[in-house]
């Protein structure tokens, strides 16, 4: 058996022998079970905020924000209980900050496919690069909040670059 499936079934067996809060922050921090999916658990995890991204298509700027802002506040609430329920710092399981991540890449920009695939792509090449400062903020912020920020940080250089890329192409 591989370490990585180990710790997928690890990570099943804690959930159900969980108090029902902790069961609740570990199923939103690997966002209903993307996160065991076995090779890629961060790739998976930002195409599980594609439904979401649709979602925020569809309603204003408005209600945007406060989806992201209620992801985010959600994402540091539960990736802090599941490293303290897993004991294990940023475990590869937490997916929900791809997430927060994504939604930031994408946020007030319509859909398009052309969107929704530079978004994904452009989010994945800084969430995995890890350019300066995102690496130092990787290694310096502990808790949920350091496990969400490094992946905020590069939704940020995702969107700027995907805004100049449309832009370029408009």
């Amino acid at each position: 058996m591989s370490i990585n499936q180990f710790d997928r079934l690890r990570v099943i067996k804690i959930g159900k022998e969980a108090r029902s809060l902790d069961r609740i922050a570990l199923i939103l921090s690997i966002w209903f079970g993307a996160g065991l999916l076995p090779g890629i658990p961060g790739t998976f995890g930002t195409a599980g905020a594609i439904p979401l991204y649709l979602l925020m298509d569809s309603v204003g700027a408005l209600y945007q924000a406060s989806l992201l802002l209620i992801i985010i506040i959600g994402a540091i609430w539960s990736s802090h209980r599941t490293q303290c329920i897993l004991c294990k710092a940023d475990a590869r399981e937490i997916v929900i900050d791809e997430v927060a991540g994504f939604l930031l890449t994408v946020i007030f920009l319509p859909f398009t496919w052309l969107t929704l695939m530079a978004g994904f792509f452009l989010f994945r090449f800084f969430d995995i690069l890890k350019p300066p400062p995102i690496r130092k903020i990787e290694e310096k912020v502990r808790g949920g909040f350091g496990v969400v920020f490094d992946d905020l940080v590069a939704g940020i250089y995702a969107h700027l670059s995907l805004r100049l890329l449309l832009c370029m192409l408009d």
